[in-house]
Parts: C-alpha cells; sequence; structure tokens
C-alpha cells in the first residue's frame, strides 16, 4: 500500500481502482462533516437544488467512520461538480454548444488536499463561475423576491456554470439575447460593439470559436439556402441586375464581389466553426438603431465593424493602415497578433452597470428548457452567503 500524501493523490490515484482510491482518501472529522453540511444548505443561494444528507445522516447514527467519510466524500464530489458544471440535464443544455473545459475529474485529489489542510471552505468555493456577470446574478438572486425574476436569474447562472470557469484574460463574448459584443482585455471590459444576430427562424447558435484573423473587403461565399431563397433566380431572371449587386457564378458556386454593398460589408473576422457564422459588417447600418436586433440568417453584424476590426488588430496595423486598406478595396486578410477565444452565448439576465441585473426578452424561447429546474429555482428563499445565416451571409 502506497503512503497516503497529496503526491500520491495527484499523481497516482487516478489510475487506481475505485475503491483503492476510496481507502486511500482521508477521513472526514466532525469539523469536516459540519462545514460540508453548512455547504449543503447554502447550495440554493446558487440557485443549485439541496442535495440529500440522509445516508450520510445514518452513517453518523451508527458511528462508522468509514462509512461517514464515504458518504461525505460522494456528497462533496457531488455538490462541487454541480458548482462546477452545473446541475441541469443534457436536454435542458441542448443547442449550448461552447465547450466546458473545467475536468470534473479533478475535483476528487482536490477534496483530499482540502480534507488535509482544513480548507474546504476554498475549495467549494473555487468551483463557483469565477466571471463577474456571476456575481452580479448571484448577489441580485439572493434578494430578489419576484418568482419571474429569480427564476430567470436562476437560468442565468446555471448557463454560467456551462461555461468554462475562467474564459481567460483576453477574450471576446457576445451575447445574442443582449445584441451586444465585450472585448475584454487583462481580465478587464476593453470594448463594446451592438450586433444583430439571427431571427426567430434561424437563430444564431451558441457556440465558441478563435478568431485568428480579419478579412478587409471579403468575398460573400453565398449559401445554398441563401441561392435558392433569391439569388440563384436573381442571377437567372436578371442578370443585369444581379451583376450589378456584384453576384457571380464562378468556379461552381455563386460569389458576391467585395464592395460597400456586398452582404458581408467590408470586414469579416476568420473564425473557424461547424455553423460557417461569422462576425462581420453590413451595409445596412440603421438596423443597430431599433432595441431588438434579430434580422440576420444567424451570422452576427457588427456595428463600427471597421473600428472594431482595428482594435483587434492593435499593434498589426493602425486605424489609419486599416482604411486604407478598406478603401483599396482589394481583399486582405491580416492576422491577429495572438488568437482570441471567441464565446457567443445566450444570456437573459445580466448585469446593468449600476449594481443591478436587467432582464432580457428571451427571443429564441431558450429558456423553456431550463424550466425542469424552474420548481428548484422558484422555490429558493433568499438567504445570507456563508463565505449567418447559417452560412456566410449573415
Amino acid at each position: 500500500m502506497f503512503r497516503h500524501s497529496a503526491l500520491a493523490l495527484s499523481v497516482g490515484l487516478l489510475t487506481c481502482s475505485p475503491a483503492l482510491a476510496q481507502d486511500m482518501s482521508p477521513e472526514w472529522s466532525s469539523a469536516d462533516i459540519t462545514k460540508l453540511r453548512q455547504w449543503v444548505a447554502a447550495a440554493p443561494q446558487d440557485a443549485l437544488p439541496q442535495i440529500s444528507t440522509r445516508d450520510l445522516d445514518r452513517a453518523v447514527d451508527r458511528g462508522n467512520e468509514k462509512e461517514i467519510s464515504a458518504e461525505a466524500r460522494e456528497i462533496a464530489l457531488d455538490l462541487a461538480k454541480k458548482h462546477l458544471k452545473g446541475a441541469a440535464r443534457s436536454s435542458e443544455r441542448r443547442g449550448w454548444n461552447i465547450r466546458d473545459t473545467d475536468d470534473e475529474h479533478s475535483l476528487a485529489p482536490m477534496l483530499d488536499k482540502a480534507l488535509e489542510t482544513g480548507t474546504l471552505d476554498t475549495f467549494f468555493a473555487m468551483q463557483r463561475p469565477t466571471h463577474p456577470e456571476y456575481s452580479a446574478l448571484r448577489t441580485a438572486y439572493a434578494s430578489e423576491s419576484d418568482l419571474k425574476k429569480r427564476q430567470a436569474i436562476a437560468f442565468n447562472m446555471e448557463r454560467w456554470r456551462w461555461m468554462p470557469r475562467s474564459l481567460g484574460t483576453d477574450y471576446v463574448l457576445v451575447n445574442a439575447a443582449r445584441f451586444e459584443a465585450n472585448l475584454w482585455r487583462d481580465g478587464k471590459p476593453a470594448g463594446t460593439w451592438r450586433v444583430i444576430v439571427g431571427k426567430t427562424s434561424t437563430p444564431t447558435p451558441v457556440f465558441d470559436a478563435t478568431i485568428t484573423g480579419v478579412v478587409l473587403n471579403p468575398w460573400w461565399e453565398i449559401p445554398a439556402s441563401i441561392v435558392r431563397e433569391s439569388v440563384g433566380a436573381l442571377v437567372r431572371r436578371n442578370p443585369a441586375l444581379a451583376k450589378a449587386r456584384g453576384y457571380v457564378w464562378s468556379g461552381g458556386r455563386y460569389r458576391q464581389k467585395p464592395g460597400p454593398n456586398n452582404a458581408l460589408g467590408q470586414m469579416k473576422l476568420v473564425m473557424p466553426n461547424p455553423y460557417s457564422v461569422f462576425m462581420h459588417d453590413t451595409p445596412n447600418k440603421t438596423l443597430f438603431d431599433k432595441p431588438v436586433r434579430a434580422f440576420s440568417h444567424g451570422c452576427i453584424r457588427t456595428g463600427d465593424a471597421i473600428g472594431y476590426a482595428a482594435t483587434l488588430l492593435q499593434g498589426v496595423k493602425s486605424r489609419e493602415e486599416v482604411d486604407r486598406i478598406v478603401a483599396g478595396g482589394e481583399t486582405t486578410e491580416i492576422s491577429i497578433p495572438t488568437p482570441l477565444p471567441l464565446y457567443v452565448a445566450y444570456f437573459t439576465a445580466v448585469e446593468d452597470g449600476a449594481g443591478g441585473v436587467n432582464i432580457l426578452d428571451d427571443i429564441y424561447g431558450r429558456d423553456g428548457l431550463i424550466r425542469q429546474m424552474s420548481a428548484t429555482y422558484g422555490n429558493i428563499q433568499p438567504a445570507q452567503a456563508i463565505g449567418c445565416d447559417m452560412g456566410a451571409n449573415g
């Protein structure tokens, strides 16, 4: 038998059998059990269901220390996983395609280390999302008395648990429900842009990607759905008008030439993804003044797109250089210095900038997918805390 140590746990424990791993885990003291019960009781403050401690209670009554430790460990890992990854069923997460990179398998050695060092509070607190939006929602949830608002806040606290616990220091977060894109640099907000997202019939998907560059004066590779819907018929019936609009048939596909009237406008991000959804410019700028901006075929049309591109290209091209390239009309792809994570998400409860929370319209009806948890959320009482078209046009 190996001598128990934090090193053995972190390096060798995961290769052992479950029974051996259980035997090697530290025993739970009465103080540890008390701390665990406090965290179980506090779970509703994070809009999480309260885990039953019935089996643990029975083990305590019988006084069997090994059984007590086994039951406590099971509860602790279950609770930690819910804080880290969420409590919703897979059916309730349908359509949420952002990869959650948090490793639930690391919880067991972290728990053992916490027991050894007396840091259970830190262990559980570390599993919560770190984003300030989650903190704002959690604070609002504690004092909100309106049932529907509480449910909306809870749904979105759950969504944050589906995100990676840390998004990194530099990234772009698009909230389709807010019609907004936010750039973060060094862990701080560095810019906000209005966006237009998909219509309710062609909603913008939830996904993550990596921005690697910017295309200025892009060609539009017209998706088959748009060809069937309009462009194909226009080219056949009125070739002169189609030519004036820049539509061409080339290499077995329909395309639109670069220019200010191009459906992608004068900028498109390089952000490969399986949905062929992109952030890009648009010739129709007036739509950005609308309060509800759900007009695209799925892509994300970006306000002040050239300014946005220039911001991403800082250190590579100045705004003046970007403007000259755009004015020249030649298609130009420019890589950004460091690939930038992009999260296209959907949050219907958001921090309002004044210490509160705004509840947004659920334009795509996605809150309804989490309704199975609404009874749990709705019955929790306030408490004090313990610690493009699916093509390329958009």
